[in-house]
């Protein structure tokens, strides 16, 4: 019995550090997100008050259980209902909103390329992690490759330079950021077709990405949700069989 709620502070602390991890990671996909966008660093925020107010629910229950109180049971199973309400309804949105989704974050991360500049130290971030998110992907624009020749710096040099992190040989991504220059540019006409890049472009990676962890994905959500209903029966079946004490039977002094 009480090892369920012992899991419960377990997944509330998962919970938590995850949220923790979105604000705090400067190295991956996410990074480019949660500096871009204000939604990501909101629900961000609100991984760490669920994490934290899963654990306090863990811990009461448990106490609840262990003495006998029916208020803090009926507690624990109100807060267990609502998060799983709310995790149900964030489900749902995310599925039918996501063409929107995706406009935004293409909008995001095109934006990025456009203004991508290694001298910038104050995007220094920002850049490195998407220079990151190339190398890791394989991949090259949001898109593909054909995104950057809307950057200005490459406008300006006709063409010439790349961004390193996109490029297929290995001398370049000894550098990881910034750009490289064409052997041999083509006086007036390169294009990104000239340039020794991947070609996917990372949306595609980020899709094949979530097709091939869909399975996981959905397994985790469906194992939290089985937890959270397992307590939930578990908290009202403890709450009746609690019985009240029979006042009447004391004796009158």
């Amino acid at each position: 019995m009480y090892v369920l709620f012992l899991l419960f502070q377990i997944l509330g602390a998962v919970i938590l550090g995850f949220g923790i991890w979105i604000l705090a990671d400067k190295t991956s996909f996410i990074a480019v997100l949660q500096m871009s966008s204000p939604s990501l660093k909101t629900g961000a925020y609100i991984l760490i008050g669920v994490g934290a107010l899963t654990m306090l629910m863990g811990f009461l229950g448990c106490l609840g259980a262990v003495n006998e109180i029916r208020c803090l049971l009926g507690l624990y199973f109100t807060c267990l209902m609502i998060i799983l309400i709310t995790q149900v309804a964030a489900g749902l949105v995310i599925y039918f909103q996501k063409e929107m989704l995706k406009e935004e974050l293409s909008h995001i991360v095109k934006g990025l390329i456009e203004t991508y500049n290694p001298l910038n130290e104050d995007e220094r971030n920002l850049q490195d992690a998407w220079d990151y998110v190339q190398i890791q992907i394989t991949c090259c624009g949001w898109t593909g490759a054909k995104d950057w020749e809307d950057n200005k710096i490459i406008i300006n040099q006709s063409m010439t330079q790349y961004p390193c992190s996109c490029s297929n040989r290995s001398e370049d991504l000894e550098e990881g950021r910034g750009f490289c220059h064409l052997d041999d540019p083509v006086n007036g006409t390169s294009t990104s077709n000239d340039w020794p890049v991947h070609g996917q472009g990372c949306m595609d990676g980020v899709e094949q990405w979530l097709k091939d962890n869909l399975g996981v994905i959905l397994g985790v959500c469906t194992g939290v949700a089985v937890i959270e209903l397992l307590g939930m029966i578990l908290s009202i079946s403890l709450c009746k069989n609690i019985h009240s004490e029979d006042y009447t039977k004391v004796p009158k002094s």
